[in-house]
């Protein structure tokens, strides 16, 4: 009896082994794109990604074992718009065509996005990420998730299409959740529509564009370059004319000026999440909104 037991539980383990290694090995450069990956492939992909939960992807530093990762990816997923420029680098190194630029198993998941500040723009010395293909946060607007899933389902169905049906059938039920949810976090922010808001970093301009929030002024002087006294101060007086009384800052941006801010001009801090795993209630691509929702909503009924 217990050599049986023995057998089957090694039996067990096998197919488990093998299941694992029939299933598509996706990269994405973030946890967000692994979310919606996740949400397209179900059980029939491993979702990976490069840049951890709760770390900057535009000040991500590549290590070592990210080129040893892609080099057993069949599938790469980018977020575009200049904002994942370090995995071009990787991609170079691991030198396989039809996971770089143009190859059949390369995802930008910026394409076909209606892309918000879409000007050009020069990278200098102090200049910091500047924001030069226009703002790649776009999947902070969840309506974007239609098409991120789209190209992801395209490329998933292309390289393996005995797995195509179900894919798209994942995807439709994806997606039906999500236009539930969306009409939830739509009419509990609505109350929020008149409120002008500042924040660090000009991470929102899609999220504020979906429930039509007013984001009146940022920290940064530029995107990833730190303020300038006159700049604060500046702010501080803008907060006091518009009556902003909410100040949103991201749980990896520095808290001293955004403290200061908040507190000349009788504000409160609100930490949101910009990408899934910075908070830890926004473990998915649904709770990322559900997390954000609940904080702004708190924030303005203690206002």
């Amino acid at each position: 009896m217990v050599l049986r037991s023995a057998l089957l539980v090694a039996l067990l383990a096998a197919v488990s082994v093998a299941f694992a290694q029939e299933r598509v090995q996706v990269m994405t450069t973030t946890t967000d794109l692994r979310s919606l990956a996740e949400a397209v492939g179900g059980d029939r992909i491993v979702a990976v990604s490069l840049v951890p939960p709760g770390m900057d992807a535009e000040e991500y530093q590549p290590k070592p074992q990210d080129v040893l990762r892609l080099k057993q990816a069949r599938l790469v997923v980018r977020v575009g718009l200049d904002f994942d420029l370090w995995v071009d680098r990787l991609l170079a190194q691991v030198g396989r065509p039809e996971i770089s630029r143009g190859g059949a198993a390369y995802v930008d998941a910026s394409l076909a996005i209606a892309v918000l500040e879409l000007r050009g723009m020069s990278v200098g010395p102090g200049d910091g990420h500047a924001h030069g293909s226009g703002n790649p946060h776009y999947w902070l607007d969840p309506k974007n998730a239609e098409t991120i899933t789209a190209n992801i389902l395209e490329t998933l169905a292309r390289i393996d299409p005995a797995n195509a049906a179900a894919y798209e059938a994942n995807r439709q039920a994806f997606l039906t959740r999500l236009n539930t949810k969306l009409a939830e976090w739509e009419m509990r922010l609505s109350p929020l529509r008149t409120m002008p808001i500042v924040a660090y970093h000009n991470s929102w301009p899609y999220f504020a564009r979906r429930f039509r929030l007013d984001f009146v002024g940022f920290i940064e002087t530029k995107p990833g370059v730190p303020p300038s006294p006159s700049h604060l101060a500046g702010i501080v007086r803008d907060m006091r004319a518009r009556g902003a009384r909410i100040v949103v800052r991201e749980p990896n941006e520095p808290e001293r000026d955004v403290a200061f801010v908040a507190s000349k001009a009788g504000a409160q801090v609100v930490t949101l999440a910009a990408s899934v795993g910075a908070l830890p209630r926004a473990d998915d691509y649904i709770s990322l909104f559900d997390a954000n929702v609940e904080a702004l909503t708190a924030a303005a009924a203690t206002r």
